[in-house]
């Protein structure tokens, strides 16, 4: 396990997963939103973002966490293990609401030195919400994912799918053994 992505639905803890996974196996970290986001909430064009993850993913280690479906191809193209977060709507939901409601009340910037915030009005009352993002992609993210794991383009990939964050927790520690 040297070239990890972590994939799973938004607000499923990829970020928070894959840099305690990282600093376990002592392997740089890389967060797909931050290559992708620049300043103001402008987005990358396909080339910026598929050059940005090139140049991680032809690194010896690494965790790369982000979903970003059509970069599969260029991120896949190195990586050994893939680990699915998988958690129930109830709790991916959960955690959604929880990271925006912090996310909107401390106006923390997200990736440095893009200024990108988020507020109350876009999380709750857009049609951008990451919740409602959530709401529409959890099934068919669910779906595309369960294919990915059994297709023959991939067979060379080992797939890790973690249903709880007990599971999660408990994955961590037998690293750290």
């Amino acid at each position: 396990m040297q070239r990890i992505n972590i994939i799973g639905t938004s607000g499923s803890g990829k970020t928070a997963f894959s840099k305690q996974l990282a600093k376990a196996l002592a392997y740089p970290h890389y967060e797909m939103d931050a290559m992708f986001w620049k300043s103001n909430w402008t987005k990358s064009t396909d080339p910026q973002l598929f050059a940005a993850i090139t140049a991680v993913t032809e690194q010896e280690n690494w965790v790369l966490d982000g979903n970003y479906n059509r970069t599969i191809p260029v991120k896949w193209a190195h990586v050994d293990t893939v680990i699915w977060l998988d958690y129930s709507l109830r709790r991916t939901l959960f955690q959604a609401v929880r990271r925006a409601l912090s996310r909107s009340l401390h106006r923390q910037e997200l990736w440095q030195g893009t200024g990108n915030r988020e507020s109350f009005r876009k999380n709750f009352m857009s049609r951008d919400s990451i919740i409602l993002w959530t709401l529409r992609t959890y099934r068919s993210n669910q779906r595309y994912y369960q294919q990915l794991m059994h297709t023959n383009t991939y067979q060379h990939i080992k797939f890790i799918r973690l249903s709880c964050p007990k599971q999660t927790s408990k994955f961590i520690a037998e690293l750290n053994q």
